[in-house]
């Protein structure tokens, strides 16, 4: 059997992502090893009672494992959405934040907490999620005002970008007062730290739906590799795709960034590296893709939370350290390929 073979790269992925998130439940300041780990989480499912204290339960239970499934859920959506919009736009450098939608969920995001926009009625995550949705629509509007090409797109992408991200700077220097401006800005640059069970539940479920959605339109996806005109010839009703999988790009995003900030390079650098294992047929890279990005954002998070300890460093600002050279690497790969 072939090793780059799904039946191989597939199993061993999951297998290396449950260990990526056991070993990550174990590392930081106190002495905790993975048999902790594993009796903790045996006595919260029901199991038999461990010999650890309250709060060395409530650090694995409470703190590390609900952050880590976070990291999983986070790079996991992040690397779908990136996959989705690199073949949708035929553009390798596409990635969440090329069409504006991580900008609106932050501006979204942010008006919740900063101006109190319905705060009364509506969570953070929906806040980012009409975020989301007014760039998706302003980048609509834009690309097809001007013609509807990809390459229009992109450019409007740009424009909802800069624009967004300049409403959310406004929006924090006018209205957040010195402690609010730095936990956004902190939040802003990604953190994962304020991880919740509830945040596992809602990014889990809205990324595997997506993982569905785009696993079904696999097809579809093949068929825009070779253009929009090529497709429609195949027999894809390109409009409809292209709204459905934008828009699910714009859901998974907007929770994402609702729960753990800006992440770069994870929806860039991803989708790259699982077409170099498994190809570009989207049945096999869509599941690489996701399985990957949930292990690569697994061990970022890990290493920000402890290479600068006491401190914790943005996990956006440890993936574009990360994500920048491997990057890199990938454009000679292709260029040497070429």
């Amino acid at each position: 059997m072939h090793l780059r073979s799904p039946a191989v790269i597939w199993p061993a992925g999951l297998v290396l992502l449950l260990l990526s998130i056991a070993m990550a439940t174990t590392i930081g300041p106190s002495d905790l090893g993975p048999r902790d780990a594993y009796a903790a989480v045996l006595e919260r499912v029901g199991g038999p009672s461990s010999d650890l204290s309250l709060l060395q339960q409530s650090i694995i239970w409470e703190l590390r494992l609900p952050r880590a499934l976070l990291a999983a859920a986070c790079g996991a959506g992040l690397a779908l959405c990136g996959v989705m919009l690199q073949s949708l736009l035929r553009n390798p450098l596409a990635d969440p934040f090329i069409l504006g939608v991580a900008s609106g969920a932050s501006t979204g995001a942010v008006s919740i907490v900063v101006l109190g926009i319905g705060a009364g009625a509506i969570g953070l995550a929906v806040g980012a999620f009409f975020g989301a949705v007014a760039a998706f629509a302003l980048v609509l509007l834009l690309g097809f005002a001007a013609g509807g090409g990809m390459d229009r797109m992109i450019l409007a992408g740009v424009a909802a970008t800069q624009l967004f991200s300049a409403l959310t700077s406004f929006i924090v220097f006018t209205s957040a007062d010195a402690e609010q401006t730095r936990g956004i800005l902190f939040w802003l640059l990604g953190s994962l730290s304020s991880a919740s069970w509830r945040d596992v539940a809602v990014c889990g479920a809205l990324v595997a739906l997506g993982v569905v959605v785009c696993w079904a339109s696999a097809g579809s996806l093949d068929a825009f590799l070779f253009g929009q005109d090529a497709a429609s010839a195949l027999g894809v009703s390109v409009m409809r795709v292209r709204l459905l999988l934008l828009g699910v790009t714009a859901l998974v995003t907007a929770v994402i960034v609702s729960t753990s900030g800006a992440i770069g390079f994870v929806g860039l650098v991803l989708p790259h590296a699982a077409r170099a294992l498994v190809g570009t047929r989207h049945r096999v890279l869509v599941p690489t893709a996701t399985i990957l990005g949930a292990i690569f954002l697994v061990w970022v998070d890990t290493a920000a939370r402890v290479v600068i300890a006491p401190q914790e460093l943005p996990v956006g600002v440890a993936t574009a350290i990360v994500g920048v050279p491997a990057f890199v690497v990938i454009l000679l790969r292709r260029r040497r390929n070429a």
